[in-house]
């Protein structure tokens, strides 16, 4: 496979070049609701709403026309909790009772969607493990900071590859490289139990380890 590099695109915008092609990003408009995925960010008009509220919803990744990833986020809300636990993407915003206090303009990481071309939950495996996620991570923070935002506040995934790419997020390394505080970590008892049923990692390999999330803090400005 070929070696990933950046270089300069089109109107300043920051590029990923390999073998399938020229990876884009830019943060999601309103222009692009109902043309590119949007089934975790809720309904038309839930997203339409959350974008006239923050400016955008996510940071999207283009191989020539086509949506290949996304990066979704919200308003950071210390008391949100998801219903469903790991199978709703409230998941990412809850923290429950280690929910940090941030300033009121905070924004939380949802989730990532490499290789993601339709609204499904199908993915294109051309595109993971070629540091997109971590490109659409940086653009965030960078369009974060640009728009004003005080904080970022992420949950942090296990390291383990398989269980990292079934979560669809990224390790508390990846946050901590880019400036991220880890203050807190905690065995999430529900991925545990998946990972044992699912096989998502090798016999022998402990599973406390396995399914420890963290809540990781980007202080802006």
């Amino acid at each position: 496979m070929g070696q990933l590099f950046a270089e300069l695109g089109p109107g300043g915008a920051d590029v990923t070049m390999n073998e399938i092609g020229v990876i884009r990003y830019r943060p999601m408009t309103m222009a692009d609701v109902g043309h590119v995925p949007t089934g975790c960010q809720g309904s038309r008009e839930a997203v339409e709403t959350r974008m006239a509220e923050l400016g955008s919803a996510g940071i999207l990744g283009f191989d020539g026309e086509q949506h290949v990833a996304q990066l979704q986020f919200r308003r950071y809300e210390p008391a949100l909790r998801s219903p469903k636990g790991l199978w709703d993407p409230r998941y990412w915003g809850d923290f429950g009772d280690r929910a940090p206090e941030l300033p009121v303009d905070s924004i939380a990481v949802f989730c990532y969607h490499v290789g993601q071309i339709d609204d499904s939950e199908a993915r294109d495996r051309r595109y993971q493990g070629r540091g997109i996620g971590l490109a659409l991570l940086d653009h965030l923070i960078e369009w974060a900071v640009a728009s004003g935002y005080e904080a970022i506040v992420a949950k942090s995934t296990p390291p383990d590859r398989a269980v990292m790419s079934f979560m669809g997020g990224q390790p508390v390394g990846a946050y901590i490289e880019r400036g991220f505080e880890l203050l807190t970590s905690w065995v999430d008892e529900q991925l545990r139990d998946v990972i044992i049923e699912k096989g998502l990692v090798s016999a022998g390999t402990d599973t406390d380890t396995a399914a420890r999330v963290g809540c990781c803090v980007k202080t802006l400005g």
